[in-house]
């Protein structure tokens, strides 16, 4: 067992420990102030478990946790060796069994624990200034959004676009100014300013605003009113990239688990802009937000007809090459959606890219992309066996479909995958079949 020369020896290492903490704290290297916090509030008053839950992603010094639960500690205790952990933990530690330093694996020649009062006290400070800074400056936020409300109300013009920036800006910063927001009744303000004579600089940053909050059912339906939803649709077209996407998320929320509200909203106007997003590929974020509202609207079957109409399918079938997974998959779940109706799949099949471009996602991206790839080929296949089904062959289906079918995959996509190969192969002699697809060995 190790023995220190002298029990003096172990009492200089606590001791040194206690000294680096006072030498931190007067120095004000870990921003304590000697423990003691000139406010009006009394530190007794301020719970460290309360104020450790509210700042848990507050960055904290390394002395602060505990080398067992990685946690900050609330009542630190020292071991003979002269590390320090919470109180609970090493005692745990010792109900194991354990007899040694967690940190450095030692024996220990006295399994007492001393209280590390310098520490606790330390820690308290610091979580104390912390935790009144982080209230200070939560009151700051409340007040300031209170004035740019009352503001808002007497401002126009720039002034208006100005007073809409800086609450936009609050809002975004600082979780607590939402609260203060729906609490003074501000969204049901900032929405009554859209309309159908606002400019589009106002609209904006009102936009920017409510994409922020979880709008109830009264206030979906305040910002459903046909002027507003034009005005939306309108700054989607014509606005930055910031404020395009601002506006799909705005819409999308309007939309959630509302069908009705999906026709109204779904105006030509809205697919055009939509369409015109996803093929902009400097931005990615613009795409993904973009293919994310076109899945919502495009699960409204009333809708398709006109997504198909303004000529959508082969914009979308273009747009697949670099693609991300994500993104991929929303792509090929559109498709799959327009594919359900005549004017769908008549467009998939008219697109001289479509095959091809689909064939290629099979057993490549993931298995969900490989299940909607085989959905759209079976519709289109199925639409126009002798056309389509060459066209398959000649793409190398039937070799994709044989990995499938020889995959993990599920059950049911293995199935439709020998369906889709039976299909294709009607329109051939076994040999001539085998030929095209360059299946002997396979087979073999």
């Amino acid at each position: 067992m190790y023995q220190p020369s002298s029990r003096k020896e172990a009492d200089m290492r606590l001791d040194s420990q206690v000294l680096d903490l006072e030498t931190a704290v007067k120095d004000g290297i870990l921003g304590g102030n000697c423990g003691v916090i000139s406010t009006g509030f009394g530190l007794k008053k301020l719970d460290l478990k309360l104020m450790v839950e509210e700042l848990e992603s507050i960055d904290m010094p390394t002395v602060f946790i505990c080398p067992i639960s990685l946690e900050p500690m609330r009542d630190p205790v020292t071991l003979c060796t002269g590390q320090t952990y919470e109180r609970s933990n090493i005692v745990k530690w010792f109900s194991l069994g354990h007899y040694t330093c967690p940190t450095t694996m030692q024996e220990l020649w006295d399994d007492s624990v001393t209280p590390n009062k310098t520490l606790q006290q330390l820690i308290y400070s610091w979580f104390s200034q912390k935790y009144l800074a982080m209230k200070k400056r939560s009151e700051d936020v409340q007040g300031r959004v209170k004035e740019v409300l009352e503001n808002l109300k007497k401002v126009k013009g720039q002034a208006r676009v100005q007073a809409l920036k800086q609450l936009r800006q609050v809002v975004q910063a600082h979780g607590t100014a939402l609260k203060t927001v729906a609490e003074n009744g501000g969204i049901a303000f900032i929405s009554s300013l859209l309309g159908p004579f606002t400019t589009h600089a106002v609209g904006s940053e009102v936009i920017g605003i409510l994409v922020n909050f979880n709008l109830d059912l009264d206030s979906k339906s305040d910002l459903l009113q046909p002027a507003k939803i034009s005005l939306i649709v309108d700054i989607l077209n014509e606005g930055s990239i910031e404020t395009k996407i601002n506006c799909t998320r705005l819409i999308g929320m309007l939309m959630e688990g509302n069908d009705f509200a999906s026709q109204n909203v779904a105006s030509l106007s809205l697919l055009v802009g939509l369409l015109r997003l996803v093929k902009d590929k400097k931005h990615q974020s613009g795409v993904l937000s973009g293919l994310i509202l076109l899945k919502t609207v495009c699960s409204n079957e009333s809708v398709r007809n006109s997504f198909v109409n303004v000529g959508a399918v082969p914009q979308l079938v273009e747009l697949m090459p670099g693609l991300n997974n994500e993104c991929l998959e929303l792509v090929l779940c559109i498709l799959e959606l327009l594919s359900s109706i005549p004017e769908g799949r008549l467009a998939l099949k008219d697109c001289p890219n479509t095959i091809p471009n689909v064939v290629k996602l099979l057993m490549k991206a993931s298995e969900n992309c490989t299940q909607l790839a085989l959905s759209i080929l079976w519709s289109i296949c199925k639409f126009a066996p002798e056309e389509c089904a060459s066209l398959a062959v000649d793409a190398g289906l039937a070799a994709k479909l044989l990995l499938v079918i020889q995959s993990g995959y599920d059950p049911v996509l293995k199935q439709r995958s020998a369906e889709l190969l039976k299909l294709c192969s009607l329109n051939f002699t076994d040999n001539i079949f085998i030929s095209k697809c360059k299946l002997t060995r396979t087979i073999e």
